[in-house]
């Protein structure tokens, strides 16, 4: 899976990504990572966006999909570390 991209990303309900750029901006790496990945992550932002990635596409799923296990709270979680991990990748020239 590649890296998401913020074009990606708007393709989720508007209040949704609006609760996720909220706690973007409370974003603590070493807190809010081990709690998403449970377990080792890698230090390095571009390893990591895709591991992301795939967990926020299977929460896409489920919400879709109506899916009595799904968790918004989890989904909002998931995509500020997305966010919050995207801004810290180097921009191109």
């Amino acid at each position: 899976m590649n890296i998401p991209n913020e074009i990606q990303l708007l393709r989720r309900p508007k209040l949704l990504l609006r609760a996720a750029r909220i706690a973007a901006a409370g974003y603590r790496r070493d807190r809010d990572l081990s709690r998403i990945l449970k377990g080792s992550e890698p230090r390095d932002s571009k390893r990591l966006l895709p591991k992301l990635a795939e967990i926020e596409a299977h929460m896409e799923e489920a919400r879709s999909e109506g899916d009595s296990t799904y968790s918004i709270s989890r989904h909002v979680e998931v995509l500020a570390v997305i966010l919050a991990e995207l801004r810290r990748l180097p921009r191109p020239a």
